[in-house]
């Protein structure tokens, strides 16, 4: 929803320079049981009078079944319609009292934020406005026409950007069958196929109390953050927790999939499943990954592929950890006629990391980095409210914040060689190369 941005302006800027000087050590995470059942996690903030709430729900694009794009979907419709309002009503109520509210799914989870001011009636206004979203949407035919309409023109979109066309494809390799291996947005397919019958059912199935963690950070009492959980939840069917999501199989061998693409560019990226959330290697593999190619110009594949070689303007490697482990993923963007060079250099340099690890003075500097930074990625309501409902969702230790530095500085050079070399595995890695040039096509084609 849009807002006046001069009045947030105001307000970040506020929070930043009021975090600066407060947060310096991780905040107070309170919990407790709603009324309905959901689980609520809170912190105090009393600095300024806002409140964010961010409401996930356990219905990512992963219980999507048949129709992929199927959760986005009910996302993107909750602000077309709930209860007596349109999407124009919906508009108006949240932007005549200077709020923000948002929903989006990814493969995971569902979250619906809401950022208001606490003084009334404003706050009254937006949190009824919430809560009738996830409890009350109407699903209009109409309305899940134009969102139909517009999902397809962002498919038809998507196709023209090799990176994303790599991507789709990288995570159809590594995950197979699994429920992460489609993309959240669907397919012109399947999106097609959508009726509102089926966003009725997936909204009766998954938006529920038993599947919903309510967040919450701002200028607000324990009794007070209670009383606007219940709010929130109050008209969600209690429901049932949902089964875990299925595990996923590891790589038995290395594939490559090469896609022409109409580009001066050719994208490469290549990958394997990583890890969990809270997963027990989950701090070494964020600090060896810090080294290896999560920290920009200063990392591994920077050095090797840009600084000494010039193969690429940028390169990246991150694990992306969700409910069951998600991707190891590693990518750049080269000529056409260093796409082969490029690769090879990526993915040697994965295998000597892994092969010798980090140096002493590379770890102490990606640990300084990390922890230095640390402060400012919990410095306002918003970072804040968004680890709670990792926390929440993920079922996370409520000391995470409190010991994340403390974790980071544990990590070992030899905790770093022995989890890379348990967990990586370059010889059975998914790669997928999307660009130009027919001498090309033929050679990395023949490698699948």
């Amino acid at each position: 929803m849009c807002t006046d941005p001069r009045r947030f302006s105001v307000w970040s800027s506020a929070l930043l320079l009021c975090a600066a000087g407060t947060l310096q050590a991780a905040p107070e995470i309170q919990t407790w049981q709603a009324a309905s059942g959901a689980r609520v996690l809170f912190v105090a903030s009393p600095e300024l009078p806002m409140v964010d709430v961010n409401l996930v729900f356990d219905a990512g694009s992963a219980r999507d079944g048949e129709r992929s794009g199927l959760a986005s979907m009910t996302a993107d419709m909750l602000t077309q319609g709930a209860g007596d309002w349109d999407a124009d009503t919906i508009a108006v109520r949240i932007e005549d009292v200077g709020a923000k509210l948002g929903a989006s799914a990814d493969r995971d989870k569902t979250s619906v934020s809401l950022r208001t001011l606490t003084r009334q009636p404003a706050m009254n206004t937006a949190v009824e406005t919430l809560a009738t979203l996830v409890s009350a949407p109407t699903f209009a035919d109409a309305d899940l026409e134009r969102e139909r309409r517009n999902r397809l023109i962002a498919l038809r979109q998507d196709e023209e950007s090799p990176r994303t066309v790599g991507q789709k494809a990288l995570y159809r390799k590594i995950f197979g069958n699994h429920p992460y291996a489609a993309d959240p947005s669907g397919t012109a397919e399947t999106v097609a196929a959508i009726t509102r019958d089926d966003l009725v059912d997936f909204h009766r199935r998954h938006y529920t109390a038993a599947n919903a963690v309510v967040a919450i950070v701002g200028a607000l009492d324990r009794a007070q953050a209670e009383a606007l959980a219940d709010r929130i939840t109050a008209g969600l069917p209690q429901g049932e927790r949902l089964a875990p999501l299925p595990g996923v199989a590891d790589l038995d061998a290395a594939v490559t999939e090469q896609i022409t693409f109409p580009s001066s560019q050719t994208t490469v990226v290549a990958g394997q499943p990583g890890m969990r959330r809270g997963d027990p290697d989950y701090f070494t593999l964020y600090v060896g990954n810090h080294i290896l190619g999560g920290s920009g110009l200063v990392s591994l594949l920077m050095e090797e592929i840009r600084e000494k070689r010039g193969l690429s303007y940028s390169t990246y490697s991150y694990f992306l950890p969700l409910a069951q482990p998600g991707p190891f993923l590693m990518g750049l963007q080269t000529k056409n006629d260093q796409a082969d060079q490029a690769r090879e250099v990526m993915l040697d340099t994965l295998r000597r990391f892994i092969e010798s690890g980090p140096s002493e003075a590379e770890l102490t500097a990606a640990k300084k980095n990390i922890t230095g930074g640390f402060p400012l990625r919990i410095a306002s309501n918003s970072d804040i409210v968004g680890y709670l409902a990792v926390i929440g969702f993920y079922d996370l230790p409520l000391d995470y914040l409190d010991r994340f530095t403390d974790r980071i500085e544990a990590v070992t050079v030899e905790q770093i060689k022995d989890a890379f070399s348990r967990r990586l595995h370059p010889d059975r890695l998914a790669v997928v190369v999307v660009g130009g040039g027919t001498e090309q096509t033929a050679r990395v084609g023949a490698e699948g």
